[in-house]
């Protein structure tokens, strides 16, 4: 499986905006949102925004960093294939 991550800036309707689309062998499966100041301790954090397949949480998803994010999709994609 080849992941690959694009860069772009989300309209969150908050500072919000630096993003990451995430792509599993071309299909979309995953935006990360990059938190911003306003979420105090976990500002720099990135957010499952959303998730698509295998890769849709039951609960919210927050990671430290884009390297967690990845391992944690990778494994979510692995688990449902």
């Amino acid at each position: 499986m080849i992941l690959s991550l694009q860069p772009v800036q989300v309209a969150t309707n908050s500072d919000d905006a630096e993003s990451q689309l995430v792509f599993a062998d071309g299909f979309l499966v995953a935006v990360l949102v990059r938190l911003s100041e306003q979420h105090g301790a976990d500002a720099g954090k990135w957010f499952l925004e959303a998730g698509f397949g295998p890769v849709n949480p039951v609960a919210p998803s927050l990671f430290e960093d884009l390297g967690a994010a990845r391992l944690w999709i990778i494994r979510q994609l692995a688990a449902g294939s």
